[in-house]
Parts: C-alpha cells; structure tokens; sequence
C-alpha cells in the first residue's frame, strides 16, 4: 500500500460530499426532477461520447505508429478526451464540468502536457525518446556561469556555451 493511498481515500470522500452539496443546490434553484435530468442528461452524453473518443484515440495513435512518428502524443490526447468523456458518464455535476472542462482544446492542451511531462519523469529516457520523440532540454546559466566540475586545462574559467542548447537524452544500456 503506498502513501497515496489514504489521500485518494480522503479525496474520494471529499468529491462525493461536494457532489451532494452541489446536488442539494441544485435542487433548490430548479427542484428534484430538473436536478435528476439535468444529471440523466450529462450521464448520457459521457456515455455517448466514451465509445467516440476512445476510437478516435485508437486511430491517431495507429496512425502515428504507421506513419513513422512518435505516438506518445496522440496516446496522451486520447487518455485526455477520454477521461473527460469518463467524467461526464459519472452521475454529478461536478464531475461533468471537470469531464467537459477536459475536452475543451486549451485546457486539453494543458492536461496532456502535465501528463505527457509526469509520463516521461516515470520512464527511461530511451522509452520515452521512443513513445514521444526526443526530448528539448534548457539549460540556464546561474550568475556564476556555467564551471565544469573537473576544469579542463585547455578550457577558459568561464564556458562561453550558449544558455540553450537543442539535446536528446539517450542511455546506454
């Protein structure tokens, strides 16, 4: 069992006494029957929409795999759009605006680049370079400049390098 496991506990009983609150609320503003449809209705569309972009998840990763080109990126676009269609399956309204929420293209973006970063820092940099192609580094300069650990003799004090530098990670082995 790890550490996470209570706070997932927590965070699941959290989600649920939010969604009754905001059930309650809505109750209030457009009575008993309009609150179970207006969730009837989300449920349906989340469920309309899982098959939809489940498949088209499939065919962009396919396709990039046949095309030559790394297919992490459209995996973790897929696993986006599908969570959101998850989301909105799920019976709340709060669930259903983060699900919807998740399948509007900037806020997509955003997610898959959080989950494209946490899937990489999780694997070895050959996996990775494999599933989404090499990887960018950026490489700053302190105030300091930049000073080898071992000087070399031949080398000045301070590395007159660029503060970027374009580079793939590849391990040996």
């Amino acid at each position: 069992m790890t550490r996470r496991a209570p706070l997932a506990g927590l965070a699941a009983i959290a989600i649920i006494v939010i969604e009754i609150a905001v059930f309650v609320g809505v109750v209030k503003l457009v009575g008993l029957l309009g609150a179970i449809g207006g969730i009837v209705a989300l449920s349906l569309v989340g469920a309309w929409l899982v098959p939809r972009q489940g498949m088209r998840a499939w065919r962009r990763f396919r396709h990039a795999a046949r095309a030559g080109t790394p297919p992490g990126g459209q995996a973790t676009d897929g696993l986006i759009g599908l969570i959101g269609a998850l989301l909105l399956a799920v019976p709340g309204f709060v669930t259903a605006l983060i699900g919807a929420a998740l399948l509007t293209p900037p806020l997509r973006r955003y997610a898959r680049g959080r989950l494209d970063r946490f899937v990489q820092r999780r694997m070895s940099a050959l996996m990775a370079g494999d599933l989404f192609g090499p990887r960018r580094v950026r490489v700053r300069r302190t105030r300091s400049g930049y000073q080898p650990a071992d000087p070399v003799p031949d080398r000045p004090a301070r590395d007159t390098r660029p503060a970027a530098i374009d580079a793939e990670i590849v391990e040996d082995g």
